[in-house]
């Protein structure tokens, strides 16, 4: 009997983590949902998908983790790079502490699981490493300064990454969704009225809330998880795979248009 691939999935609480972590299991994986959230991933439980608690930003958490699933396991197949939030504000208005998290959170704390689980996919000569970035490591709106710069910073990361690992069997993917149907819009939209809601920027912070409001015409988490899926499966899998709301209307816009043009057809939502 073939072994089932062990896939670990960071951010799996919600949105596109949990749509992931419920299709690789559907499909036959062995699959870890990490989170910090465990009491939101019960259900996965019950599902048969093994649970752990785990803080991107904590390293005893991550190294407890992965040491976890090697002992269960003895393998770790594919990592899906998932946790992250959006820290939105005016690049004036954001404390520095904050974002310092931003870029610990969506940066740091992605490189170190990778870091951690290279040199088990190193032993066994194969693995895909799956990290997920936006649209918005392509593309800048504004109140998104720090999150876009720590997006910005996993594409780069991920290409180094690629070419780095590839002589061990083991492939780097990105993917880029649009707009999803998630917690992440709504909590983005939040921070921005809190950080730049009573500054000179407040019409922008407002425009970012209604931006929000019109999540319903977001796609759905799963169409996502389906991405990461066909990424997975793929004998050659592309650098990059889009997907999502818009997703190939902004990355075109964005590689034609001039910065100017580009900046123009932005700031026209933000009016």
């Amino acid at each position: 009997m073939e072994r089932k691939k062990v896939a670990l999935v960071t951010g799996a609480s919600s949105g596109i983590g949990e749509a992931t972590v419920i299709l690789l299991a559907n499909n036959g994986y062995k699959v870890y949902g990490a989170a910090r959230r465990v009491e939101k991933m019960r259900h996965l439980k019950l599902a048969g998908i093994e649970i752990l608690a785990m803080d991107i930003s904590d390293d005893e958490t991550m190294v407890q983790g992965v040491n976890e699933i090697i002992k269960r396991e003895e393998n770790i197949d594919i990592l899906v790079n998932n946790a992250g939030f959006g820290s939105f504000g005016a690049v004036e208005d954001v404390a520095m502490k904050d974002a310092r998290y931003q870029m610990e959170v969506n940066l740091i704390g992605l490189a170190r699981l990778c870091q951690l689980i290279l040199p088990h996919m190193r032993r066994q000569h194969s693995g895909k490493i799956i990290n997920i970035t936006s649209i918005g490591g392509k593309m800048a709106t504004p109140m998104g300064g720090w999150y876009h710069a720590s997006k910005f910073a996993v594409e780069g990361l991920s290409d180094s990454l690629r070419m780095e690992v590839k002589q061990f069997g083991i492939d780097v993917i990105v993917i880029e969704p649009g707009g999803v149907k998630t917690e992440w819009a709504g909590i983005a939209a939040n921070h921005a009225g809190s950080v730049s809601g009573d500054t000179v920027y407040k019409a922008m912070a407002d425009k970012a809330k209604e931006i929000d409001a019109a999540q319903d015409k977001f796609s759905e988490p799963v169409e996502i998880a389906r991405t990461i899926q066909k990424a997975i499966e793929a004998k050659k899998p592309k650098a990059r795979y889009s997907a999502g709301s818009m997703a190939g209307v902004i990355l075109f816009l964005k590689k034609w248009l001039s910065d100017a043009a580009f900046d123009k057809f932005m700031m026209q939502r933000f009016k």
